[in-house]
Parts: C-alpha cells; structure tokens; sequence
C-alpha cells in the first residue's frame, strides 16, 4: 500500500529529529503514508527550501518559517509552534559533570576541556550562538585549537559520544543531546547566555500531499504527543 502513494517529504532543522522519528512509525501504520526525513541544521534546511528542494513539511526556527512564507515558500496559514528548545551544555557517558551554573564556572569548564564539540558556527543556530558565548566570555582566540565543528548538532553529538570519557564539552540545542545515546545533558546555558529558539512546523506550498503533511503536523502539535514533545526536550512557548 505504501509504495503506491506519494511520500510525506520531511526537511527539518535536527533539533526535531527525535519526536519526528517517534511519530512517524506510527503516522505511517494509521495512515499508509511513508515519510522521508531529512535532518541538517536550520541553515542548511532553510537554504534547502529557498533552493527549490523537493518537500512537503519544512521544520525550523519560527522566524525562518515566517521568512518562508513571505517568501510564499511554505503556507504561512499552516504554521504551528512545536515549544521552545533550550541550547546547553552535553559531556560523554562516563565523564563527570562540570559545574556551569553560571558564567564564571562555564568559563573554568570550558577552558578545562579537552575538547569544544558544537554544530556549523555559521548555519547552525546553537553553533552560531556557542561562537557568540565564546568570544563573550574571552575564550574565542585560545578555543580555535581545540574546537571540533560538525554540520549539524546530531552529528557534533555522536562525535562526542565515539570519543567517549576524555573530559570534552559539547553545546548544541538539548533535543539533540537527549536523544543521542553516549551523551549526557549537563545543562542549559546560564545566564546570561540562555538561549531558547521557538521551533515550528510548515506544510510547503507546492506540497503534493498536503492533506497528509497537515496531518502529521497536527499530530506533531497536538496537545496529546506534548509529553513527548517535552521528554524530547521541547518546552511550553511560556515556561
């Protein structure tokens, strides 16, 4: 039945791969829809979406799906908020947690690290957002040798959890943290380097299977799959 439809194409920023990929073996049974995913970091979907790539349901940041829409690129109509999701701090299995609860004890962890692991500094949003933190803090300069940058946070994560305990620090977004195995969540960036992104979901405007991609999205959103979606690590828009 599934090779006879169309195929629910996904792009989507990789801060939401964990809860895509816990609904959509179950969308697929109900509904006889097959779903291809694809996960970068937001950047990279975003220029994906702009360059004219095949798709039916775009997730990212909200801004960059309201850019979208004025771009008549997505259905600005169709736009619905999946929560909020915090960037932070991530170790190896096995290694013991720093202390980052505030500004001076992030500098001291980062500066004993070993290693820095963190997505693309230039598309990725926690990438670009860890730059700023190190370069507030003074570290930028004497961090570059011991910076490892991956395109995506999911990648930067694994990365981290081959190397395994060598008391390495890794800041991506806490959805990619969560759901890959050999990394641990430490914590969310203190303050003043809190940093939230609104995430949200878009059916594509030349989508050939809208009725599908409104399907899922709704299934992404509904008030009944918010336990997974904050298991995942997405938090409320107001909490």
């Amino acid at each position: 039945m599934t090779s006879q439809m169309a195929p629910l194409r996904i792009l989507s920023a990789g801060a939401a791969k964990g809860v895509v990929q816990a609904l959509a073996g179950p969308f697929e049974t109900a509904s006889g829809a097959r779903i291809e995913a694809t996960f970068d970091s937001a950047g990279a979907i975003s220029n994906a979406v702009t360059g004219g790539a095949g798709c039916d349901l775009v997730i990212l940041p909200a801004a960059m799906l309201d850019t979208l829409a004025a771009q008549a690129l997505v259905d600005g109509e169709s736009i619905a908020a999946l929560g909020r999701v915090p960037t932070g701090i991530a170790i190896a299995a096995g290694d013991p947690p720093p202390d980052v609860h505030d500004a001076e004890a992030l500098k001291a962890a980062l500066t004993a690290a070993s290693a820095l692991y963190c997505p693309d500094t230039l598309r990725s949003t926690a990438g670009i957002h860890f730059t700023g933190v190190l370069r507030t803090l003074g570290l930028y300069d004497e961090s570059q040798a011991k910076l490892r940058t991956y395109a995506n946070g999911a990648q930067a994560m694994a990365a981290l959890a081959q190397a395994g305990p060598q008391r390495a620090v890794g800041c991506t977004q806490i959805t990619e943290i969560l759901y890959t195995p050999g990394v641990v969540l430490v914590a969310a960036l203190p303050a003043p380097f809190e940093l939230a992104t609104i995430y949200g979901v878009a059916v594509a405007a030349n989508s050939g299977v809208s009725r599908t991609a409104r399907a899922f999205a709704a299934r992404l959103t509904a008030a009944s799959t918010q336990p997974l979606r904050r298991a995942g690590g997405f938090l409320d828009r107001t909490t």
